[in-house]
C-alpha cells in the first residue's frame, strides 16, 4: 500500500543535488512498483514511489525528470478502474507507462484498450519495429515479461508502433513529440532480459537524468540533515546487530558522535555468543558505546507455557517495550529516537503520527528491532530515520562504505524474536541450547566452505515432538532438527536450496553427535508460496 498523499510530499520533500534528479512511479497496485523503484535506482538515478492519486500539481511541486505509471490488476475500462489526474499530459514531463500504466495512457489521450482474444503471460519474444529511444540497444527478438489479459487495439493520435509480440500487435508505442512512452510488459522483472537497457533509455536519454543517487553522496548528504535536525541534542538507538540498526549506529555515530546512546536487550532468543560478540565489536572496534540490558529471565517467564506463534511475538513484543521505556527513562532523557526504517516500510506503512505542535513525525512505534506494537503515547520521542530512501541492499552499500564489518553487512535476516519462533511451541532454556547448539553448527559449516552469501537464512528449527532412535546399544527418544536453507533476492519469494549431499550428511551428522536431545536431521524442501521462510 503506497503512503497516503498527504504523506508524500514530506517524504519527498528534500530538495538536495541528489533528489533534482529523480523519477516518479505511480503506484496502481503492481507487485512490481518497488522493483521499478529499484531498478531506477540501480542506473544511480533515484526514484520514489507515490500513490496513484498523486495530482498534477503535487508532481510539478516535486519536479520529477519523469514519471512511470506503473502496472495493475485492474482493467482501465473497468468501473471504478484507478486513474491518474489527467493534467499529468500537461506537465510536460516526460511518461513511461508500464502495462496498466501505458493502457490507462492510450484511453486517456484517445486510443482504444479491449480484452484479447489471447491473453499474454510469462516469456515473450519482442520484435522491435522502431529500434530509436526507448528501444535503442534492445536487441531485436529479446525476451521479455508479459502478464496481460486486456491489449491496445487503437493507439492515440501522434503515437507510433515501437515493438510488437506475436500475440500482442502493440507491445511498445509512443509519442516520440511529448515524450510519452508504453509497454505492454515487464522491463523491471529479471525475466526480460532487455528490460534494464530500456529502463537506463528513459532515465538517461529521454528524461535526461545524471548519475547522482551514489553512496557517497547518500552518506554525506545524510550526515549534513542529521546535523541539523538534531542540532546539540541527544539521540536513542534500539541495537539488534542487523545490518539496518547497525548502519544507522554507525552512520548516527560519524554524525554527532556521543550524542548517540545506542541499547541492546538481550531478550535471551539470540543465537549462540551473538551478544556478547555485538557489544564487544561495537565498544571495543569501533568505540561506539552500547548500553547492554540482561533481561532475559523476564522475557523466558514472560512466554512460559505458551505454544501459540502470535501470542508468543505479541508477547515478547509487549515485554520489550516495557523494557525499553524502562531503560530510556533511566538513561534519558532523549528528544530524538533512531529508527531503521526503510523505504519498503515507508511504502507499505501508514503509520506515520504527526505532532501538531511542530509538523515533525514523532514516535509510537519501535518497529526496527522487533516488528512490534507502539511504544506509551507519554514516550514521545522526535524521530530519525536517515535509512528510509533506501531499499535493503543499498542498506548493505552504505554499512560497507562507512566501515561496518562484513559479517554484518551480509548478516541473514533473523527475527526480531530470536529463537522464540524457531522453537515451535512452548520455548524453555533446554530448547533453546539445544536449538543454539544446532544453529551454530549450521552457520559454522557453510562458513567454512564460503556458502553463507549464497544462502538468503540458512538455520535451525526445532520441532515440538520427539521421534525414537538408536544411539550405540542405547534406544533415544530425543527431539528432531529441520534444516531451513534457501535462496532469493528479496524475501518476498524463496526457493530451497539444492545443497550439496556431502554438506547435508556433515549438518546431521554433526547435530546428531554433538548436540544432545537431538536424533534426527530432516531437510525442508518447501518454496514460498506455499511456505513461509520461518515456520512462525
Amino acid at each position: 500500500m503506497t503512503p497516503p498523499v498527504e504523506q508524500l510530499t514530506a517524504a519527498s520533500s528534500t530538495t538536495d543535488q541528489i533528489n533534482r534528479q529523480m523519477i516518479i512511479i505511480l503506484d496502481f497496485g503492481s507487485q512490481y512498483s518497488e522493483l521499478i523503484a529499484r531498478r531506477i535506482r540501480e542506473t544511480q538515478v533515484y526514484s520514489e514511489v507515490l500513490s496513484y492519486r498523486t495530482t498534477a500539481a503535487q508532481l510539478a511541486q516535486l519536479n520529477p525528470k519523469g514519471i512511470i505509471l506503473s502496472g495493475g490488476p485492474n482493467s482501465v475500462y473497468d468501473k471504478g478502474a484507478p486513474q491518474c489526474d489527467p493534467e499529468i499530459w500537461n506537465l510536460g514531463i516526460p511518461v513511461l507507462g508500464v502495462c496498466y500504466g501505458m493502457q490507462l495512457m492510450v484511453q486517456h489521450l484517445g486510443g482504444r484498450v479491449e480484452r484479447a482474444d489471447r491473453g499474454e503471460y510469462g516469456k515473450a519474444s519482442l520484435y522491435i519495429d522502431d529500434p530509436t529511444d526507448l528501444l535503442t540497444n534492445v536487441e531485436d527478438g529479446t525476451t521479455m515479461w508479459m502478464s496481460h489479459g486486456d491489449s491496445v487495439t487503437k493507439m492515440p493520435p501522434g503515437f507510433e508502433l515501437l515493438a510488437h509480440t506475436e500475440n500482442t500487435p502493440c507491445a511498445a508505442i509512443a509519442h516520440h513529440d511529448r515524450k510519452f512512452y508504453g509497454v505492454q510488459f515487464h522491463p523491471e522483472v529479471v525475466h526480460s532480459i532487455g528490460g534494464q537497457a530500456l529502463i537506463r533509455n528513459f532515465v538517461y536519454h529521454i528524461c535526461d537524468c545524471e548519475p547522482t543517487w551514489t553512496t557517497a553522496a547518500f552518506v554525506e548528504e545524510s550526515i549534513r540533515e542529521i546535523r541539523a535536525k538534531v542540532g546539540d541534542k541527544r539521540v536513542l538507538l534500539a541495537l539488534s546487530g542487523g545490518v539496518d540498526s547497525s548502519t544507522l549506529a554507525f552512520l548516527l555515530h560519524r554524525a554527532i558522535g556521543d550524542q548517540l546512546t545506542c541499547m541492546f536487550i538481550d531478550q535471551g532468543f539470540m543465537r549462540k555468543n551473538e551478544p556478547e560478540r555485538l557489544v564487544k565489536l561495537f565498544s571495543d572496534q569501533f568505540h561506539i558505546p552500547v548500553h547492554y540490558v540482561n533481561a532475559r529471565e523476564r522475557f523466558l517467564k514472560k512466554i512460559a507455557g505458551v505454544t501459540d506463534p502470535e501470542e508468543k511475538r505479541k508477547r515478547i513484543g509487549h515485554e520489550f517495550i516495557q523494557v525499553f521505556e524502562e531503560e530510556s527513562k533511566r538513561l534519558g532523557p532523549f528528544d530524538y529516537l533512531a529508527q531503521g526504517t526503510l523505504y519498503p516500510d515507508v511504502i507499505e506503512s501508514a503509520d506515520t503520527n504527526v505532532d501538531p505542535q511542530t509538523g515533525e513525525r514523532v514516535a509510537v512505534k519501535i518497529k526496527s528491532h522487533h516488528n512490534v506494537g507502539g511504544l506509551p503515547k507519554d514516550l514521545r520521542f522526535k524521530l530519525v530515520e536517515p535509512l528510509r530512501k533506501l531499499f535493503k541492499d543499498e542498506v548493505r552499500k552504505v554499512g560497507r562504505s562507512i566501515g561496518l564489518p562484513e559479517e554484518i553487512v551480509n548478516r541473514h535476516p533473523f527475527p526480531g524474536p530470536g529463537l522464540a519462533i524457531r522453537i515451535l511451541g512452548e520455548v524453555t532454556e533446554e530448547k533453546l541450547e539445544i536449538l543454539r547448539e544446532a544453529d551454530f553448527i549450521v552457520r559454522q559449516e557453510i562458513n567454512q566452505r564460503g556458502l553463507y552469501s549464497h544462502f538468503w537464512q540458512a538455520f535451525a528449527v526445532l520441532l515440538p515432538i520427539r521421534s525414537v532412535g538408536v544411539m550405540g546399544d542405547h534406544r533415544t527418544y530425543a527431539y528432531p532438527i529441520v534444516l531451513r536453507l534457501v535462496s532469493s533476492e528479496d524475501g518476498m519469494t524463496a526457493d530451497w536450496s539444492r545443497v550439496p549431499y556431502d554438506l547435508l550428511e556433515v549438518l546431521s551428522n554433526r547435530i546428531v553427535n554433538e548436540v544432545p536431545g537431538v536424533n534426527r536431521v530432516v531437510y525442508d524442501i518447501t518454496s514460498k508460496p506455499p511456505g513461509t521462510i520461518e515456520w512462525e
